[in-house]
């Protein structure tokens, strides 16, 4: 079974109805702090935390007196607005108690479809995490429309997953895992350990019931679990209800873990070799030495820049004697990398206008 303890980066996915009571509308204060506990345990054995919450709109509703019916669009942006303010501060000051800073990110569909926008957020994460920040995630509600919402927060949290480069994703649910059929209406229903393949029977078994507050179903997350997978990051579903569920999952808790081939550095290195090149640059022997050597490439040791290409796109990287050494994404456009190459970092933004990005392409961009 996938476990925890040699987890590199980790994704949680929170939904509103573990972090607001039903009833009352209140944020459930010891659930919360009972999570910051967990995370608190997990980045102190050394692993990157990144928590996927719902709760905004729930929050919202009751500090503005929405009724409890469907609300309009309208009604929902507005409530996230208040709502999300609300969050945030929770998250802030649960985690606080244990030493760690919360970071909100707020994010839409676009930014996991266009390319420059997936590779700002991935750069937003790595840099959070690089400084011991525990990201909070939600879907900008205040601005989303239903042409650029993910629709469910089990999707969501597998796309941050694979953008964050995570190694394991766990979806806290209102049930244990996954089962042969609905448990609640079906006593013979069996619980899966453990799925290594996503078959046609196993979609044929999940159901599109989801919980009061949250909108997704087993499909969703059978969904969330095939991206994962494809992206080498295990998940699990797993009992989200009791205090301290990380902590009762790593003690043995009933879930289902979705076990992934590969790692997630290996199908990303996949991802970049099958990309069709834009353009190509060429490298002088120094930088070559850099990334035989594990290095990224800078500016300083571009010597030609071919092609026209976007900040994104892919480009082969030359040797000084034409071999094409590897593919890379690059994160300038093929008018800036021209602008910039052979610059040493420093001067690099008296040229371009605008603080420069160390690597043009980095080293987990990289496939060779």
């Amino acid at each position: 079974m996938a476990a925890l303890s040699d987890a590199r980066r980790i994704v949680v996915k929170i939904g509103s109805a573990l972090l607001v009571d039903r009833q009352s509308g209140e944020l459930r204060a010891d659930w919360l702090g009972s999570l910051a506990q967990d995370v608190a345990v997990l980045r102190g054995r050394g692993a990157d935390v990144i928590l996927v919450s719902s709760g905004s709109i729930a929050l919202g509703r009751g500090a503005l007196g929405l009724p409890a019916r469907e609300l309009t669009l309208e009604q929902s942006q507005a409530a996230a607005a208040v709502g999300q303010i609300r969050l945030a501060g929770a998250y802030d000051a649960a985690l606080a108690r244990h030493g760690l800073r919360a970071a909100q990110v707020l994010v839409t569909l676009d930014d996991s479809t266009d390319r420059r926008r997936y590779l700002n957020t991935r750069a937003t994460f790595e840099t959070l995490l690089r400084y011991g920040a525990v990201p909070i995630v939600n879907e900008n509600d205040t601005i989303a429309t239903d042409e650029i919402r993910y629709g469910d927060n089990d999707r969501m949290a597998a796309q941050i997953a694979v953008t964050a480069g995570a190694d394991r994703l766990i979806l806290l649910s209102d049930v244990d895992g996954f089962y042969s059929a609905n448990p609640a209406q079906d006593p013979g229903a069996r619980r899966f350990d453990v799925i290594e393949a996503i078959t046609p029977e196993i979609e044929a078994m999940a159901g599109d019931a989801g919980s009061g507050l949250s909108k997704g179903g087993m499909k969703t997350k059978l969904m969330a679990a095939k991206a994962a997978m494809a992206a080498g990051c295990d998940m699990a579903i797993a009992l989200g209800a009791p205090l301290n569920p990380i902590a009762a999952l790593e003690n043995g808790a009933p879930a289902t873990w979705f076990r992934a081939q590969g790692t997630p550095q290996q199908k990303r290195k996949a991802w970049i070799a099958a990309m069709k090149p834009r353009g190509r640059v060429h490298v002088d022997a120094g930088a070559v030495r850099a990334i035989e050597g594990g290095g990224s490439l800078l500016p300083a040791g571009v010597t030609a820049v071919e092609g026209l290409f976007g900040r994104g796109d892919a480009v082969e990287i030359a040797t000084p004697e034409g071999r094409t050494l590897g593919l890379g994404l690059t994160r300038y456009t093929a008018a800036d990398a021209d602008a910039i190459r052979g610059l040493r970092s420093g001067a690099i933004e008296p040229v371009l206008g605008y603080p420069a990005r160390s690597a043009l392409i980095h080293r987990d961009d990289m496939a060779f």
